[in-house]
């Protein structure tokens, strides 16, 4: 099997990131399959909403740390959802971490399984946030809050997310899917068109300023990552962040 699952249920796309033993961590190879997975359901006019999840136990533990070791800067992520005019689910099935939170950020969607914990790590790697993180979750959760979780590194659990705002719902484990499918299947049945509309305005209205935003978390992540970052510092932390 490959590093990302893709499975149809009806005119639903399920896309599951399938790196299980290292918690779904995203490499070079996962992040360029994620990038095709997302341009095929929309280029598939028998895909309605795409659902995003994780090979349990984790949704996605973030950068995988051996690779950024190796390469001395974290892999490009562009834009996986760039030109996606569906709605995108994400399923939440565990620790949702750093990348892991920055990726379930980009879904318009997201249930959580009471197993969820979501967090950022950037702060404690040395390492400053370069695929929205700065830009989106002070839109989610608020300012005071996303600047407390992102400079402290802290973890939220389900019930704290909820609270937040960070996610839509929260349900026992083994419904994560299954609840997820449910709110994509009656997306399904209302009008496709309309709901692609509807789904523009409501993006557009929460990035107004975002491009702006988005662009320059990116410029100075590249700076300061060019300036090299301390791979020795990665190593001694890479353990205590599972």
């Amino acid at each position: 099997m490959g590093v990302l699952l893709e499975e149809d249920r009806g005119a639903i796309r399920v896309l599951t990131l399938n790196r299980p033993q290292c918690r779904n961590a995203l490499n070079t190879e996962l992040l360029r399959r994620l990038e095709e997975g997302f341009a095929t359901a929309e280029s598939d006019d028998g895909v309605d909403v795409i659902v995003l999840t994780g090979a349990d136990p984790a949704f996605c533990g973030g950068v995988d740390l051996r690779e950024l070791e190796e390469r001395g800067c974290p892999p490009e992520m562009g834009a996986p959802l760039a030109g996606v005019t569906k709605p995108v689910i994400g399923a939440v099935n565990g620790p949702a971490i750093t990348g892991g939170l920055e990726l379930a950020l980009m879904c318009d969607l997201l249930i959580a399984s009471e197993l969820a914990v979501f967090g950022d790590t950037h702060g404690r790697l040395g390492l400053l946030p370069g695929w929205g993180q700065i830009a989106r979750l002070p839109n989610a959760v608020g300012n005071r809050r996303a600047t407390e979780l992102l400079l402290t590194s802290r973890t939220c659990d389900a019930a704290e997310a909820l609270e937040f705002g960070l996610v839509n719902a929260v349900v026992p484990h083994p419904d994560t899917l299954r609840k997820a499918l449910a709110v994509a299947a009656a997306i399904g049945e209302s009008d496709q068109p309309a709901v692609r509309a509807i789904l523009a305005q409501l993006r557009e209205g929460a990035s107004d300023q975002m491009a702006a935003v988005l662009a320059r978390e990116r410029e100075r992540a590249e700076l300061w990552q060019g300036q090299g970052f301390d791979t020795d510092l990665v190593s001694r932390k890479r353990d205590s962040l599972r």
